[in-house]
């Protein structure tokens, strides 16, 4: 079987559906989209068959990171770093316990593990994840088509016996409903509160711990990431992290010093029928907010700005952002397919970081407030630390009103 499957546009010629091309000898996995585009390649990972958006990710480490990411529930991740496996994968870089994404693209077989703290292959990784792999494709062509097109809907499925029924699997994709509507938090959010008390990793002592807390946060899980609530620990916060359906009575009952409104997937606007009322809620206090991803996009609906969905997303960790309040560029991590409109804003509530890719608005804050947010993943450390100051500042509005 030839090593690259470039994506082949296929004409609808009737009411039955779209020509399919051939199937290469050795072919144990496939893509298809919606518009009837066909992507045969090798299996990996789990012999399953998954639905979801198709997105490209641009960063060259952390794919197992980016895999446990809730915010890539409903996508499958096409990675344009060739050499994806070659750390292998461990039991520490865990966003969460449950990986949301529903498979990944690869160019190359995935690679021989070579590192220390390797503990499985990412293939059997995978497999135990129930995770599938299309690998063998030409992801740099992939992807282009996205950036021209626009995120397409897809069914990734693997087969070890190499049966498929195309028109099945391309029927499924062209019913799926897509993300825009969808609300995933739900579906991603943890479903009581709990505390959390871990604090970052250092290569000697593996995670710490919170030894001498400062600060009483409480964290509203729309999907969020670990390695937030570690970035937070360290800084001395005590974290109560409550669900995506908590009302503002109910977060308000633990007597926050601050509120952090998680990252998270699916369309910000149909999560906002229940968060809306609760970050309203919660403005009415003084109370500092800190928001990231999703958690950005609703507190905009909350403050009165309207999102919209982009037409390939932001996904990679080379995104260049300038931050208007101090007029510096840091290098950030980013994965979101929703943007809040930046001529939407009302007024006391100004951008304050930009998009040096597109100008799109990439972070917010009100005016004479303690409310602010960002689009990136600053815990997400390409930089490595350019965004650590965030959490700084969410701390520092803290201390200020104790």
């Amino acid at each position: 079987m030839p090593t690259d499957s470039a994506p082949t546009n296929n004409t609808v010629s009737s009411s039955l559906g779209p020509t399919f091309p051939p199937q290469p000898e050795g072919a144990t996995a496939v893509l298809v989209l919606a518009d009837g585009t066909v992507l045969w390649g090798r299996g990996a990972g789990a012999e399953v068959t998954r639905v979801g958006e198709v997105c490209f990710n641009t960063a060259m480490t952390g794919y197992q990171e980016i895999m446990t990411d809730p915010s890539y529930a409903g996508q499958m991740v096409t990675f344009t770093f060739p050499h994806i496996g070659n750390v292998g994968a461990n039991l520490e870089d865990l966003e969460t316990t449950t990986p949301s994404a529903c498979g990944c693209i690869l160019r190359a077989d995935i690679t021989e593990p070579s590192n220390f703290r390797a503990v499985s292959h990412l293939d059997g990784w995978l497999k135990a994840q129930g995770l599938p792999a299309l690998t063998g494709v030409d992801t740099r062509q992939l992807s282009r088509r996205i950036r021209n097109a626009g995120a397409p809907n897809a069914v990734l499925s693997h087969r070890a016996d190499g049966q498929f029924d195309l028109h099945a699997l391309w029927e499924q994709a062209r019913d799926w409903p897509g993300l825009e509507g969808m609300d995933l938090a739900k579906d991603v959010s943890c479903t009581q509160a709990y505390d959390w008390s871990q604090s970052d990793w250092s290569l000697k002592d593996g995670y710490g711990t919170l030894k001498d807390p400062k600060y009483k946060v409480v964290a509203i899980d729309f999907g969020i990431k670990r390695n937030i609530l570690r970035r937070l620990a360290t800084l001395g916060c005590e974290i109560t992290v409550l669900p995506a359906t908590a009302t503002a009575d109910e977060v308000l009952a633990h007597k926050p010093d601050g509120i952090f409104l998680s990252n998270g997937p699916g369309d910000p606007a149909a999560t906002g029928t229940y968060a809306v009322p609760m970050i309203q809620g919660i403005l009415k206090t003084d109370t500092p907010v800190f928001g990231i991803c999703l958690g950005h996009q609703m507190l905009a609906l909350a403050l009165g700005a309207k999102t919209a969905k982009m037409h390939l997303g932001h996904h990679g960790a080379n995104h260049p952002i300038k931050d208007l309040t101090t007029n510096k560029v840091e290098i950030t991590s980013q994965n979101h397919g929703f943007v809040v409109d930046k001529d939407s804003l009302p007024k006391g509530v100004e951008g304050t970081h930009f998009s040096l890719f597109d100008g799109s608005l990439a972070g917010l804050q009100v005016t004479g407030r303690p409310v602010f947010s960002v689009q990136y993943h600053p815990e997400a450390s390409p930089g490595p630390q350019d965004s650590h100051y965030l959490f700084n500042r969410f701390v520092d509005l803290m201390a200020a009103r104790l």
